[in-house]
């Protein structure tokens, strides 16, 4: 069962906005054992898009649609619908009794322009909107199904997970598709990747293995397909613990799960809390942490202590500690450290400081350095990191690494 998704909209191909529907349609779609054949993204231009319709009939059991669908006279997929599957347009009243409940919602009249988006192909069967004003459209022709659908996020997710997603379980009978995520941190693709060769190579032909390497973290993927769930999630078990026995201690989860919320969890399991001391990181860690909801049952808060002045004055590190070994070295992160602790009275605490670039420091410290250091209240343990020359990912990779860091000394404390 192969898919195709066409992305229309001038805005995408000039990079005004990043087309993230096809990213989330892909994933949805192999979660029901459906595979993206291809994704193209096209102008709001009648001939390319007519163009991209029919090479993907050549190459796909179904086409989804995203774009194109507003009120404005760029947005022409409803008009060239028409002419690649034959008929004009009609009025729906179904739709537009939604553009109208949607109206009302906002305390507004329809306007005449926003009236023509109950307009939709004769050719089509509708697929309503319940979180908009644009159509959804499904077709048919020479075996091959079509589905276009707007190109705003929420309505497109809506009415992929709630009409299109059954349409397609009705329509085809679909195999069984299996993935696991492991989470990895500390290690490179290119290293992991030979650690575990004689693994992969053992893997059976309905496996397959991906590596998703990203700033300060590997996800390994395996995927697997057959007819049985069960079977197959069994199967995938079977080599996960496997996976584990060579690289168990570079696997800090799996899924969707993240570092943050892993601390977070354990932090808040054992009633313990947490500080931080940043400099080079400028705050990255503190973001990360919050972004996870609940994250003040564990987390008290921080500093970004990203001069000398402010080491000494917010977290008491000693002026001779930094004009001894400089502000890039173990000494002065151990001092932040044991700092964060007592300025923020926490269990833990966090510190980082480095050259996150472009340049190396006056210390002569290269670019990537970082020096990080772990403090409880009776235990201070600190590292020296060599990451990449490029500063975001040195910020990234800093913070992900003071986080798995933090992670395994709790699980072993």
């Amino acid at each position: 069962m192969l898919v195709e998704i066409i992305t229309i909209g001038d805005e995408i191909l000039i990079g005004q906005i990043v087309d993230t529907n096809s990213a989330w349609m892909a994933q949805a779609l192999n979660a029901i054992g459906v595979k993206v054949k291809q994704i193209t993204s096209v102008s709001d231009n009648r001939e390319h898009i007519l163009a991209a319709l029919n090479e993907a009939s050549k190459r796909a059991n179904i086409v989804l649609i995203t774009g194109g669908l507003g009120p404005t006279k760029d947005d022409i997929t409803k008009a060239t619908l028409c002419d690649y599957f034959g008929g004009g347009l009609i009025f729906s009243d179904l739709q537009y009794a939604q553009v109208e409940k949607l109206f009302r919602s906002f305390g507004r009249e329809v306007t005449e322009i926003n009236r023509k988006q109950a307009e939709i192909p004769e050719s089509c069967e509708l697929i309503v909107n319940y979180n908009g004003t644009a159509p959804g459209m499904w077709f048919e022709k020479d075996n091959t199904y079509y589905m276009s659908m707007p190109g705003v996020p929420y309505e497109m997710k809506a009415m992929m997970e709630t009409q299109v997603i059954p349409k397609i379980r009705d329509a085809f009978s679909l195999p069984v598709i299996v993935h696991r995520t492991f989470l990895t941190q500390g290690i490179g693709e290119s290293v992991l990747s030979e650690m575990i060769t004689d693994w992969e190579d053992a893997l059976p032909k309905h496996m397959k293995l991906a590596y998703l390497p990203s700033p300060g973290m590997v996800r390994i993927r395996i995927s697997a397909h057959g007819e049985n769930e069960v079977h197959v999630s069994s199967e995938i078990e079977e080599k996960a613990i496997e996976l584990y026995k060579h690289i168990g201690s570079y696997i800090y989860g799996e899924g969707e799960e993240t570092l943050e919320a892993i601390i977070l969890n354990i932090l808040k399991k054992d009633k313990k809390t947490l500080s931080l001391a940043e400099s080079c990181t400028g705050g990255n860690i503190a973001h990360l942490l919050t972004s996870i909801p609940g994250a003040s049952d564990a987390f008290v808060g921080g500093a970004i202590v990203y001069t000398n002045n402010m080491k000494v004055d917010v977290l008491g590190v000693n002026p001779q500690t930094l004009s001894n070994y400089g502000v890039v070295s173990e000494e002065v992160v151990r001092e932040m450290a044991k700092g964060a602790i007592h300025k923020f009275n926490s269990d833990f605490a966090i510190a980082v400081s480095g050259v996150a670039g472009p340049g190396a420091d006056k210390d002569g410290n290269p670019v990537g350095s970082v020096w990080i250091a772990i403090a409880g209240k009776n235990f201070t343990d600190a590292k020296k990191f060599q990451f990449s020359t490029n500063r975001e990912r040195n910020i990234t990779m800093s913070s992900y690494a003071a986080l798995n860091y933090l992670r395994k000394l709790l699980i072993c404390s």
